[in-house]
């Protein structure tokens, strides 16, 4: 009885105290940030440092020591995990990450990134996100303003994939409503058309929404990835007379790969006639829009249904930073998606319901994403991010430029634009043909070897930790390197370097 007693008094003394040392936490929080600020944004940006630190699978698990216990570890312990996890991860803020469309650092971005996780709110209410609701639309509303609209709707997705996954159920849903209610079995067999270069997500939305694979239609494209029209029009007509109703074009304003823009004035004309839904996946091109120079890549963009872009990418805003914008003021988002839940969307709150925005998306937890856009926007203003743009497009073109200038570099296109030394977007596709292949190119295995000379570099450079550059097939052109270009910290000196890295890693293949 006594025993029991005791153990009783404990449990109670225990439960009127808080089980975070809120002084412990905060040092805590204080000395993890300075690992952060020396490990990833300082020597994370100096080029005198490496990209990454390799490590084999196997040796990075057993470094790390990634299982969980039964028992917490020490402060010390703690923040050397803190540092390992910094020094051991790829630093896609230096200045030699070339690897994918994302990568540099914006400090104010950066800043809204911090602050978004210390409040941890979610953006579905006005009650718990007031801030955001309102910021969120006022960023959307300028982001339409520069596609060319001056009302419709949007929203923030978790990644441009998910942005063109809801394009498509959008424009099924406008088409056959009936969907929502009775299912894909209450429809007819749908197509779609996009091109062979377009985002792989594409296809996936089909699968994921039932549509099928093989109902995604690949229209032809000219040699710099760019849709055809006339062969767009001639699909959709044989598609109608296969018994199948077409109901999106899915165009692309950036291609992954060659950085193609599709002509959408006259794919607007297409869809215009066949009165079909246009999406534009503009997620890495998009930001041309901010460019008076070279926003004509986007001439049509305003004809649009609907846009994805996503400002992680050029503007480097950072991870995740994804619009769908819309052209629609029917309030389609909503009316496709919402579910009513009455425990979040009361009808009889004391502030205008039209706030609570959640039930235009298909999640419930969704985070803040337009704070980091909002915050860099207000501190360069759009000014500053078209001087982002159009120093992108120098660093291309001069690359180009050395390039042609250099023995062994062979561009993946020769239209008459990079003969100019003038690539259309940021995107530089090229081959290295290292010394022993140079003269060669008839031979019957020349192809063969070419198509390992990229995946050697690659190894070597990540294995040494110089730099990072993607490489690619693509049809039947066999493994080549894309370098984009875009990250504000850069300068003419990296470029060099770029060239000087890929000569010296592959002079001895």
């Amino acid at each position: 009885m006594k025993t029991s007693k005791v153990l009783s008094i404990k449990v109670l003394r225990d439960l009127n105290e808080p089980l975070i040392d809120h002084a412990e936490g905060q040092f805590f929080l204080n000395e993890a940030f300075k690992i952060i600020m020396e490990e990833v944004l300082s020597n994370g940006t100096d080029i005198k440092q490496k990209v990454c630190e390799w490590k084999e699978p196997e040796e990075l698990a057993l470094l790390l020591d990634l299982g969980v216990r039964e028992t917490g570890e020490p402060r010390d312990k703690l923040l050397q995990r803190v540092r390992d996890v910094a020094k051991y991860s790829i630093k896609t803020s230096h200045p030699h990450f070339f690897n994918q469309q994302y990568g540099g650092v914006d400090y104010h971005s950066l800043a809204g990134r911090f602050l978004t996780e210390a409040l941890n709110t979610n953006l579905f209410t006005y009650e718990v996100a007031p801030v955001f609701v309102l910021m969120e639309n006022e960023v959307l509303r300028g982001l339409r303003q520069l596609v060319g609209w001056t009302e419709g709707d949007g929203i923030f997705c978790p990644g441009g994939s998910t942005s063109n996954m809801y394009a498509m159920n959008l424009a099924r849903y406008q088409r056959f409503p009936q969907v929502k209610s009775q299912g894909v079995w209450a429809l007819p067999r749908l197509s779609i058309f996009t091109s062979p270069e377009s985002h792989y997500s594409v296809k996936k939305s089909a699968a994921f929404l039932g549509i099928g694979l093989d109902n995604v239609i690949f229209v032809k494209v000219d040699d710099r990835g760019r849709m055809i029209p006339e062969d767009l029009d001639e699909k959709i007509e044989l598609s109608k007379s296969q018994d199948a109703v077409p109901f999106l074009v899915s165009c692309t304003s950036g291609t992954t790969v060659q950085g193609g823009f599709d002509p959408l004035e006259h794919i607007a004309d297409i869809c215009d006639k066949h009165k079909l839904w246009m999406h534009v996946d503009a997620c890495w091109g998009g930001s041309v829009l901010f460019s008076k120079k070279h926003r004509h890549l986007m001439k049509g963009v305003d004809r649009a249904n609907s846009v994805a872009w996503n400002p992680h990418k050029m503007l480097v805003a950072g991870l995740q930073c994804s619009a769908l914008l819309l052209k629609d003021t029917t309030n389609l988002l909503k009316q496709c998606h919402s579910a009513n839940a009455t425990y979040l969307f009361q009808q009889d709150k004391f502030y205008d319901v039209n706030l609570d925005i959640g039930d235009k998306s298909v999640q419930c937890s969704r985070k803040v994403d337009c704070l980091k856009l909002w915050l860099m926007w207000k501190a360069v203003g759009s000014t500053g991010l078209e001087e982002r743009v159009d120093k992108a497009f120098i660093h291309a073109r001069y690359l180009v430029e050395q390039m042609k200038k250099r023995e062994g570099f062979q561009l993946l296109s020769m239209v008459i634009s990079y003969i100019l030394h003038k690539p259309d977007f940021v995107n530089v596709c090229f081959w290295f043909v290292p010394p022993s292949l140079r003269g060669k190119e008839g031979t019957e295995d020349y192809q063969e070897k070419l198509a390992k000379v990229a995946p050697v570099i690659k190894e070597r450079m990540m294995k040494q930790g110089t730099m990072m550059v993607g490489y690619q097939p693509l049809g039947n052109k066999v493994n080549f390197f894309r370098v984009t270009v875009f990250s504000p910290l850069l300068s003419q000196k990296d470029m060099d370097f770029f060239l000087d890295e890929i000569e010296r890693l592959g002079k001895d293949l």
